[in-house]
């Protein structure tokens, strides 16, 4: 009796663009042997066949007669927010490395590279491709929105950045009556972007933090200019962000009202991985900012945050306060937690305040430092708070 013929694994298209025959008929033979290779000399041609389906990776030259290779990765984006997008070039700049990364390209290679690399680049982008699908349908399933929802794929990064703003939102001294500082939060006027999670999504789609927190910051060292003069400033910070060399460099706008702001970190994502952050954060209190623990009580659990940071200031995320006034567990927690944080000489803002109650509560715990609706909503200008 014979055995049975096993069917081999399909294998994967990779859709590959080059206008020159000799370098299109190169990266076949490179990729010929992993991959099912379908060519074209034209973008428009290729992203037909994207447009019918089943193609893991696209590879194309930038520079293209017609579409170019950044519209055709714009045009991919917009048909699927998941699928990755090699971009070559024999002439790299700095332009289209940006606008390349901006549209949320996978990888900017300069040519020349070697053919069993580049393989090997396309199965590592082709197995993120796949995994992308399932974590999708991971969320879909359990009814969380997509990171398509988030991620506004048919809109350009540069958009976002265009339409951003800066809104401000007091933080008060109850015992003073007075304001102890104004946290910037970030907003945008384009209906893509409807929430700061929008944009944030955008940038990391993109691997553009950076390029979206130097924007935030000089846009919120502005507002400062019209705060009573020992107001604090709160900005906060992704966790990338102290992997950006402007952060810690004199001259710049935030770093020039540096005395007066309070760099707030999210517990909300890891700091794992950042590296020489001891020695960033030495420089960044030698240039006289303070750092702060933000979200306190909705990120991530243990002493990691407070070990690698040393806060001067922590914040409690408005999960804990909301309806403390009616809740016993919440008012011990917040009791034993602002305590504890005192005898370790950081001050406590609590956030999301919005009801008397929650208010009255509060200071009953010993709770001073208030932010929240209560007092007052994001706006555009620094306005005086309720009482």
């Amino acid at each position: 009796m014979s055995s049975p013929i096993l069917a081999l694994p399909e294998r994967e298209v990779v859709v590959v663009v080059d206008d020159e025959a000799p370098m299109l008929r190169t990266l076949e033979r490179a990729l010929d042997g992993t991959f099912q290779v379908a060519t074209f000399q034209a973008a428009e041609d290729a992203l037909a066949r994207v447009r019918q389906g089943g193609v893991a990776v696209v590879l194309s030259d930038i520079g293209l007669p017609g579409m170019s290779g950044i519209e055709l990765l714009g045009a991919v984006r917009a048909h699927d927010p998941d699928l990755p997008v090699v971009l070559i070039t024999g002439s790299p700049s700095l332009e289209s490395a940006t606008k390349a990364i901006e549209h949320g390209v996978f990888r900017y290679l300069p040519k020349p590279f070697d053919g069993e690399e580049l393989a090997l680049l396309l199965g590592q982008a082709s197995q993120l491709h796949r995994l992308a699908r399932l974590k999708r349908e991971a969320l879909e399933l359990r009814g969380a929105p997509s990171t398509a929802q988030y991620g506004a794929p048919d809109h350009g990064l540069r958009r976002a950045l265009d339409s951003l703003s800066v809104v401000y939102q007091p933080i008060v001294s109850n015992s003073q009556r007075s304001v102890y500082g104004y946290e910037a939060l970030m907003r945008s006027s384009d209906p893509a972007f409807p929430s700061p999670a929008h944009i944030l999504a955008a940038a990391e789609r993109c691997d553009a933090l950076n390029v979206l927190g130097r924007a935030i910051r000089a846009r919120a060292a502005a507002g400062l200019l019209d705060a009573p003069g020992d107001a604090l400033l709160f900005v906060n910070l992704h966790p990338r962000d102290l992997t950006d060399p402007e952060l810690t460099r004199r001259g710049t706008p935030l770093a020039d009202v540096a005395q007066r702001v309070v760099l707030e970190i999210t517990e909300r994502a890891s700091l794992h991985g950042i590296e020489a952050l001891k020695p960033t954060l030495a420089k960044l209190r030698a240039l006289g900012f303070r750092i702060a623990i933000d979200d306190l009580g909705a990120g991530y659990a243990g002493l990691t945050s407070f070990a690698l940071l040393e806060p001067e200031i922590v914040k409690l995320d408005m999960t804990l306060i909301r309806g403390i006034d009616q809740n016993a567990v919440k008012q011990k927690l917040v009791s034993s937690i602002s305590g504890l944080c005192r005898e370790m000489g950081m001050t406590i803002v609590v956030e999301g305040v919005e009801t008397i109650d929650e208010r009255e509560a509060l200071i009953g715990l010993g709770c001073d430092l208030l932010q929240g609706h209560l007092f007052g909503y994001p706006q555009s200008t620094l306005m005086a708070p309720s009482f």
